[in-house]
C-alpha cells in the first residue's frame, strides 16, 4: 500500500533522534511515551511546523516541495493547547479550516455537529471552557477534510462522553481512507488502535500492533511501571 505520511531519520536537536516511520491510508495510529519523550515534537515535525533534519513525505512527495496552500488541504494538525487570542465566534473559527479551499465552506456545519458545537456556534471562542475550546480545534481540523490528521492529546481535556465521541470519529475517518495519528497517555486506549508508536527520550523504541508492542517488558522499561494484564470492560458509545 502507498504511504500517506513517512519520515526518514527525522531529528530535532535535543528532542528527537533519527525517527523513521511510515503511515498508510486508512490507518489509526497511537503515539505514546512518557512526558518529555518527544511526542509533540514528532507530530509538529511531521506537520512541517518545526525545522528538522531528515526527510518527511506526504503521499510520496517531499514536504519541502509542497506549496503552503496545498499543505492545508492535505494535512490538519491539532495541538495540545487550544489558545485563541481573539473573540471570534465558534463558527468562524471552525470555518478557518476551509481557508486553503478559498471561499468554500463545505463541511463546516457537519464539523460543528460532529463535535457537538452547534449550540455554541455563535459564542465567542474566548468564552468557552478548555474542553470546549479543544473541541473547536478538532472541528476546525475536521472541516479541512484533509486526509492526514495529526492530533496531539485530543482527549486530555474532554469529559468521558466527548472523549469517546472523538475516538469514534477518528475510527470513522480511517474507515473512509484517512490516516489519523493520535498522541495519548492512556495505554489502555492505545490497544484499540491499528498500530502504536512508542517514543522514549526522543527515540522510536516501538512500532507495530498494540498487543505485540505494548508488552509488560516494554511498559516497564519505558514507563517505569509494572504492568499486569487483565480482562476489562471498555466503555462504548451507543450508535446514534
Amino acid at each position: 500500500m502507498s504511504s500517506a505520511l513517512s519520515a526518514s531519520a527525522l531529528a530535532v536537536s535535543g528532542r528527537l533522534e533519527a525517527v523513521s516511520l511510515d503511515l498508510t491510508p486508512g490507518e489509526l495510529v497511537a503515539l505514546v511515551g512518557p512526558n518529555g519523550a518527544g511526542k509533540s515534537t514528532l507530530i509538529q515535525a511531521l506537520a512541517g511546523l518545526l525545522p528538522a533534519e531528515g526527510h518527511v513525505h506526504w503521499n510520496g512527495q517531499l514536504l519541502s516541495r509542497i506549496a503552503m496552500a496545498e499543505r492545508g488541504r492535505r494535512l490538519a494538525w491539532v495541538g495540545q493547547e487550544a489558545h485563541f487570542e481573539f473573540a471570534f465566534p465558534v463558527h468562524e473559527v471552525v470555518a478557518q479550516g476551509r481557508y486553503a479551499w478559498g471561499d468554500d465552506l463545505d463541511g463546516v456545519e457537519a464539523a460543528l455537529a460532529e463535535l457537538d458545537l452547534l449550540d455554541l456556534a455563535d459564542r465567542p471562542v474566548t468564552r468557552l471552557s478548555g474542553g470546549e475550546r479543544h473541541r473547536v480545534g478538532l472541528a476546525r481540523a475536521l472541516a479541512t477534510q484533509a486526509p492526514i490528521q495529526l492530533w496531539d492529546e485530543p482527549v486530555a481535556q474532554l469529559d468521558v462522553r466527548h472523549a469517546l465521541e472523538v475516538m469514534r470519529l477518528a475510527r470513522r475517518l480511517v474507515d473512509g481512507g484517512s490516516t489519523v495519528l493520535v498522541s495519548l497517555h492512556d495505554l489502555r486506549a492505545a490497544y484499540r488502535f491499528d498500530r502504536v508508536l512508542v517514543l522514549d527520550r526522543g527515540r522510536l523504541v516501538g512500532n507495530g500492533k498494540p498487543h505485540e508492542v505494548l508488552t509488560a517488558e516494554l511498559i516497564g522499561e519505558v514507563f517505569r511501571v509494572k504492568a499486569t494484564f487483565v480482562e476489562s470492560l471498555v466503555p462504548e458509545l451507543p450508535e446514534p
